[in-house]
């Protein structure tokens, strides 16, 4: 009998090579001069890290006895409970979980809000990294649209529509990625009425939250901040707040009315102590971490603020060849290119004709014509000339 393999249908996604990563191996293996707009690894954008003070805390001797706490190292959690405390946000040692990303802390929330094929309402545009972590957990994803009018909303009225009996959740990502749109204390105050109504939770990815691109204007306010009248979780982590995404340390901190919070704690403890996945080394680091977080988020915000200047620049001196979208916060901007066709023949004629590699709007769930999304955290000295080339 010839042996054949069984797979779970969770993990069933087409592995064919797409026609836009075509379009980028064909374009890296030319041997053309490339202009890499996608580059959003802090590591890798040029920015001075302090290799001395950032690696000196894993030499801390306490790594090396085991003594394992589920929902992680105290020093770590009050490290965490500080950050918030800059934000103007009172949140309780206690009420942390450390995880060792995001990508962990969503799986955490979706096994425990969610039986399998249970639903979580989340943004669109998005990132499409969600569609696989909700596959792996068995949880089924309801889009929600954020519309744009001179900078971007989120459409109540569809969001409304979308719940069904199986939503347990609604996914915020605050700033939005890739469109950079934060949610105002209305739309917050919106969200938590209709979570309150129907009894779910709001999951808040707040990732480039310290990142706002505008000078003049204040930082989006954290959902860790005032009441919580729904079960809330705010989700975080370095990879973003201190441009470490090697590191690999994250948290979520639960919040919300009584018994809620507290049961929902309970649970998370016991899920973060089947995994115990953070390591000891990181989690004693990452108070020094964390205190010199400033460092490398001014270096970010300077660079992300001034090649959105470019572009806006740009926009000026050539009218009509490209329009940038309003963005509140975040490391990328989606652009609106009038003279490209299809959904993602601009971004894949970019890389074979022009050497310009861009992501295309609908790897984020856009539809529209023409949209691309760049990444605002590349070399400065690049980003004119990459602009250039993709709408000369």
């Amino acid at each position: 009998m010839e042996y054949v393999s069984r797979f779970s249908t969770r993990t069933a996604w087409d592995s064919a090579e797409s026609s836009y990563a075509a379009a980028v191996r064909e374009a890296r293996n030319s041997g053309q001069r490339l202009y890499d707009l996608t580059l959003s690894n802090p590591t890798r954008c040029g920015f001075h890290y302090d290799a001395e003070a950032l690696l000196s805390p894993l030499r801390d001797s306490r790594a090396l006895v085991y003594d394992p706490d589920p929902r992680g190292l105290a020093s770590a959690r009050k490290a965490v409970a500080d950050y918030y405390l800059g934000h103007d946000a009172c949140v309780s040692v206690d009420d942390l979980i450390l995880t060792t990303s995001t990508s962990e802390s969503y799986s955490f929330l979706f096994r425990l809000l969610c039986n399998a094929g249970d639903e979580v309402l989340v943004a669109q545009p998005s990132y499409p990294l969600f569609d696989f972590l909700a596959d792996l957990d068995d949880v089924h994803l309801r889009p929600y649209p954020l519309f744009y009018d001179h900078g971007w909303c989120i459409d109540f009225s569809e969001l409304e529509r979308a719940i069904t009996p199986r939503t347990r959740a609604i996914l915020v990502v605050h700033p939005n990625n890739p469109t950079g749109h934060w949610t105002d204390a209305g739309e917050r105050e919106r969200l938590e009425a209709i979570c309150v109504h129907h009894g779910i939770a709001l999951i808040v990815d707040e990732v480039f939250l310290d990142f706002p691109l505008r000078k003049l204007m204040p930082s989006p306010r954290s959902f860790a901040c005032g009441a919580h009248p729904a079960l809330t979780f705010v989700l975080s982590g370095l990879s973003k707040i201190a441009g470490l995404p090697q590191m690999k340390a994250a948290w979520i901190a639960a919040l919300g009315p009584e018994p809620e919070r507290t049961e929902a704690l309970a649970r998370l403890e016991i899920v973060a102590d089947t995994f115990l996945s953070m390591n000891a080394p990181v989690q004693l680091a990452m108070p020094s971490w964390l205190a010199r977080r400033e460092a490398i988020q001014e270096q970010i915000r300077e660079r992300a603020r001034g090649n959105l200047a470019t572009l806006q620049h740009i926009e000026e001196e050539l009218p009509g060849r490209l329009q940038v979208m309003h963005v509140d916060a975040g490391w990328s901007a989606v652009l609106s290119l009038p003279g490209c066709v299809g959904e993602t023949e601009c971004a894949e004629r970019l890389a074979r004709e022009r050497g310009v590699i861009v992501h295309p709007g609908s790897f984020y769930g856009m539809g529209e014509v023409g949209r691309v999304v760049v990444s605002l955290i590349g070399p400065a000295a690049d980003f004119e000339v990459s602009i250039q080339r993709a709408i000369d």
